[in-house]
C-alpha cells in the first residue's frame, strides 16, 4: 500500500483547486439548417500497478481509450455516428449507426450500438466513477456491450424504453461469457441471434442521462430492469474450438438502481446469468456439467466534497459462479478531481482484490490513476 499511495499522490496533486462543471460534447464544424456535421474524441492515458500476493509486481503505462468520432446528418429525422478506438485494445469500431426519429415518440437506431442490458455498462466510460467498469459492466462477464442490430427506444412521461434484436458474438474462451461485436470479430469468436429490452422508472426528478457524479445536485432517482436472450447460429468459424465447448443458450436479466442528491451519487446493480453449452458434459471455466449460471454484482457511489471539483469514490463489486470455489470479489476506493466536469479530469482508483476467478487465496491490489481529456 505505501509503494501504491507514494506512487499516486504526487499525480493528484497536479489538480489544483476550483473549476466548473461542464458536458463532453464535440465540435460542430458544419450547422446550416437541417444539416450538421460534429467531430470528437477522448484520450485516456492510465497507470496500472498491480501487486499480486505471489509473484512480482507489474506496472504499465498506456492510452486507455484513444477515440475519434464523426456524428451528422443532413435532415431534421436522420442522423449517423461513427467511432472508432486506437487504445489498449487495437484498432476496434465502436459506435457505427444510423438514427431516424420520425417513426412514433421514440428514436430507431440501425448498426453497431449498445444493446439495453445494464446500466453501467450503457454508461460512457467517460463518466465512470471508478477508472475502470465493475463487473456488472463488463463485457467479459455477461453484458453484452455494442452489437450489430436494430432497436427502438424512447421516453413516455417518467418511463424509459428501448427493445431490440442483433447478431450478437462470443470469444471461444469458457473462462469468461465474453460478447463482443460482429464488427471485430476474431476468427474464434461465434454468433448467434439476440432479443434484448429494457425500462427505466424515473421516480424522483426529470430523467437523467447515464452518467455518474453528481453535478446538478438536485434529487434523482431511477430504477432499471432489462434483460436479453441470445441462440447460438450453429456455425463452426474456422479457429473456433470444439462444437460441445461452445455456448449453445445465454439469457441475462438485470436491476439496477441510480440515486443523485446533493453531490452524492450511487449506482447499485444485479446482474443473473443463464447459459448452456452445447455438450452436456462440459466443465471448463465458468461453465459446469454443460451449464454456466453465475451471478454479478455492484455498488459504487462518490461524494462532492467540494462541488464539481473533488470527489471521493468508493466501491465493492463481486461474482459469484456455480463452478468457482469461492466468490470473486473487489473493493475500490479512490479520488476524482475535475478540472473542467468530465471533459477534464484526473481519477485514481485503489482496488484490492480477492479469489480472482474463484480460487480461493489468488488475491491481487491495484493501482489505476487515468487522466481524460474529452474533446
Amino acid at each position: 500500500m505505501p509503494e501504491l499511495a507514494n506512487r499516486a499522490v504526487p499525480a493528484l496533486l497536479l489538480a489544483g483547486v476550483a473549476a466548473p462543471a461542464s458536458s463532453p460534447a464535440g465540435v460542430t464544424v458544419y450547422d446550416k439548417g437541417d444539416t450538421h456535421l460534429e467531430f470528437g474524441g477522448r484520450l485516456q492515458a492510465q497507470y496500472h500497478l498491480e501487486s499480486p500476493d505471489a509473484g512480482d509486481s507489474t506496472d504499465e503505462l498506456f492510452f486507455r481509450r484513444m477515440r475519434l468520432y464523426m456524428e451528422g446528418g443532413v435532415t431534421e429525422d436522420i442522423s449517423g455516428k461513427w467511432q472508432v478506438d486506437f487504445g489498449k485494445a487495437g484498432v476496434s469500431v465502436k459506435d457505427a449507426y444510423i438514427a431516424y426519429t420520425a417513426l412514433g415518440p421514440g428514436r430507431l437506431t440501425v448498426g453497431n450500438h449498445y444493446v439495453p442490458f445494464s446500466r453501467e455498462s450503457n454508461t460512457s466510460s467517460k463518466r465512470q466513477q471508478l477508472v475502470e467498469r465493475t463487473f456488472v459492466g463488463d463485457h467479459n462477464y455477461g453484458t453484452p456491450d455494442r452489437q450489430l442490430g436494430l432497436s427502438y427506444a424512447g421516453v413516455t412521461g417518467p418511463v424509459g424504453y428501448q427493445v431490440g434484436a442483433y447478431e450478437a458474438y462470443i470469444d471461444a474462451d469458457t473462462k469468461k461469457l465474453d460478447f463482443g461485436s460482429g464488427t471485430n470479430k476474431d476468427d474464434d469468436w461465434y454468433g448467434g441471434k439476440m432479443v434484448a429490452g429494457g425500462l427505466d422508472f424515473f421516480l424522483v426528478g426529470e430523467p437523467f442521462k447515464k452518467a455518474q457524479g453528481d453535478f446538478a445536485r438536485a434529487p434523482s432517482l431511477a430504477l432499471g430492469i432489462n434483460g436479453f436472450s441470445w441462440k447460438n447460429d450453429d456455425e463452426q468459424p474456422a479457429g473456433t474450438p470444439a462444437p460441445a465447448q461452445q455456448y449453445d443458450t445465454a439469457k441475462g436479466l438485470s436491476a439496477d438502481v441510480a440515486l443523485r442528491a446533493g453531490g452524492l451519487s450511487v449506482d447499485a446493480q444485479y446482474n443473473r446469468f443463464a447459459t448452456e453449452a452445447n455438450g452436456s458434459n462440459v466443465t471448463s471455466g465458468l461453465i459446469e456439467g454443460g451449464e454456466g449460471d453465475f451471478r454479478t454484482y455492484a455498488v459504487e457511489g462518490g461524494y462532492m466534497v467540494v462541488p464539481s471539483r473533488a470527489e471521493l469514490v468508493a466501491g465493492y463489486q463481486a461474482l459469484d459462479a456455480d463452478a468457482y470455489d469461492e466468490t470473486w470479489t473487489r473493493a475500490s476506493a479512490g479520488l476524482n478531481f475535475f478540472l473542467n466536469g468530465h471533459t477534464d479530469k484526473l481519477q485514481a482508483t485503489y482496488r484490492v482484490g480477492s479469489n480472482r476467478e474463484g480460487v480461493d487465496g489468488k488475491d491481487a491490489n491495484e493501482l489505476f490513476v487515468q487522466f481524460q481529456h474529452v474533446i
